[in-house]
């Protein structure tokens, strides 16, 4: 009787049954598919499979590990996608995979040799090893994409310097809006808050700086103190938002020249609200458009008639006459009105304007949520650079977007520095500072009693709504502080309802 000898099906697919060839054929992809290089091994190309094999267990390895520590700590995912070495590793690396795992997909698509499948067998192999193909290339060419603006992103927008730790239990931020521009000289901000954050809970309290007060204060450790000991006192023309130009005037005198009028305006709002501040974030108003835009709109309600009005007489410094409105109701806003309706001084005050302006900053916390980002960052990250700067240093984003979800999920409170609270050309400054230390106290107690509630047994979500509702709070508004009445909750409610009269976030 013959001996019946055996043949290898996957180096000698000839000498098989056809069904064979076209299992063979999907087993090849399916291993290449997993572990790219492992098919190489299988035919002895050992240093093409060693090199396929290293990159592959590297990666493996690697999202392993990120996907272990993500889970202990979430805080983890911030740090891949704000650290600069490894948003720069990542950029490398992905391409690197890309490249492997086409190469060994090609390279199996060689050895499975088409001609030996069956015909019906053949155009489904090739309809699936195209689509894998587009599989491996979209995500990983867009991903790479995507981290290399994110790179970009960092690199441009945040500072490198040393990170500052919280006071007091608080990171104290500046915002300022800068309307630098054709026909103007120098940076003027033409908005100004200080955003106190508490470091642990998040809670936050936004003090409003009106532009036009007088009469600043200065740190005896800052360089403006010795020309201005008394205070930026020389009358009308010496206003919280000219101090900015002199810091520059200065800028030899401060420790990094080219931040010095960013400095100057630290120094004087540190010594205004008592609280220290540690970073500034400055919004460039041109730039706030683009910024807005790359959102898709920001959405909000206006109780007045806002004017739109025409380019500012760089003689003059008045805006045009009016040519247009934005109308009272719930209003989608591009950039360029809601850059208007921020800015628009015309038939209202300073007050309802910064009102306007908060609005505008919660409705983009508000919609600056991951679905945003995620489906519309390139957008976001090409108008960030040119809208945003600031001297946050990049080793401490993730530390910074960690917090901002929590503040995201709060109550903000506000005080504004404006009639009847303080009077910007004759401030108190103590009685203002006293007002700052007033607030704060009561948003951290406020949070206390929102995690007693949210601790407390049986269910939770009924004391915490609770809770608000006997602020006559939601959330995403914010809450004017009443200087003369010590903020009683009946005055609380009434400012709150003369705010939500100007506009407020649904």
């Amino acid at each position: 009787m013959a001996e019946t000898r055996y043949v290898d099906p996957i180096h000698h697919p000839s000498y098989a049954s056809q069904p064979t060839r076209d299992v063979r054929a999907w087993i090849l992809l399916l291993v290449t598919v997993l572990i790219p290089g492992g098919v190489q091994l299988l035919f002895r190309s050992r240093r093409w499979a060693k090199i396929s094999l290293s990159i592959t267990a590297i990666t493996w390895i690697l999202a392993i590990i990120a996907l272990i520590v993500i889970l202990i700590d979430k805080k983890f995912l911030f740090t891949i996608g704000t650290n600069p070495f490894l948003l720069t590793f990542l950029t490398i690396w992905l391409p690197v995979i890309a490249v492997n795992w086409i190469v060994c997909l090609f390279d199996t698509l060689r050895r499975i040799k088409l001609v030996t499948l069956s015909a019906r067998a053949r155009k489904r192999f090739l309809a699936a090893f195209c689509a894998l193909v587009l599989v491996v290339v979209g995500p990983l060419a867009w991903g790479t994409t995507l981290l290399d603006s994110q790179r970009g992103l960092m690199a441009d927008l945040f500072a490198s310097g040393k990170a500052a730790k919280p006071v007091d239990g608080r990171y104290n931020i500046l915002l300022l809006g800068s309307d630098a521009g054709k026909g103007r000289t120098g940076i003027r901000p033409d908005s100004l808050s200080l955003v106190s954050i508490d470091a642990k809970t998040g809670k936050t309290v936004i003090v409003g700086l009106p532009r036009n007060m007088e009469n600043v204060p200065f740190p005896e450790d800052s360089p403006l103190h010795q020309y201005y000991p008394q205070g930026y006192n020389c009358g009308d023309e010496c206003l919280l938002n000219a101090v900015f130009q002199q810091g520059e005037r200065h800028k030899d005198e401060f420790e990094n020249p080219k931040r010095a009028g960013e400095q100057a305006t630290m120094d004087a709002t540190s010594a205004i609200t008592g609280l220290e501040v540690q970073y500034f974030a400055m919004v460039n108003l041109k730039g706030f458009e683009s910024l807005i835009d790359s959102l898709g709109g920001i959405t909000l309600v206006s109780g007045k008639r806002v004017p739109i009005s025409s380019k500012v007489d760089p003689n003059t410094g008045e805006h045009g006459p009016v040519k247009g409105w934005i109308e009272p109701g719930k209003q989608k806003l591009d950039g360029f009105h809601a850059l208007w309706f921020a800015r628009s001084r015309e038939f209202s005050s300073d007050y309802e304007r910064m009102v306007r302006q908060r609005c505008v900053q919660t409705a983009m916390v508000k919609q600056l949520d991951p679905a945003t980002v995620l489906t519309r960052y390139q957008e976001i990250a090409k108008a960030t650079p040119g809208a945003l700067a600031t001297d946050i240093p990049s080793s401490e984003v993730d530390d910074f977007v960690d917090l901002a979800l929590k503040v995201k999920s709060q109550k903000i409170e506000s005080l504004d520095l404006t009639p009847p609270n303080v009077t910007p050309s004759q401030p108190d400054f103590d009685a203002a500072r006293s007002l700052i230390a007033d607030t704060i106290e009561k948003s951290s107690q406020d949070a206390e009693k929102d995690k007693d509630a949210q601790s407390a047994p049986g269910d939770t979500s009924g004391a915490v709504a609770g809770v608000n509702a006997s602020r006559g709070l939601t959330a995403g508004s914010t809450t004017q502080v009443n200087a003369q009445s010590g903020s009683e909750d009946g005055s609380d409610e009434g400012e709150e309802s003369a705010e939500r009269a100007i506009c407020y976030v649904p």
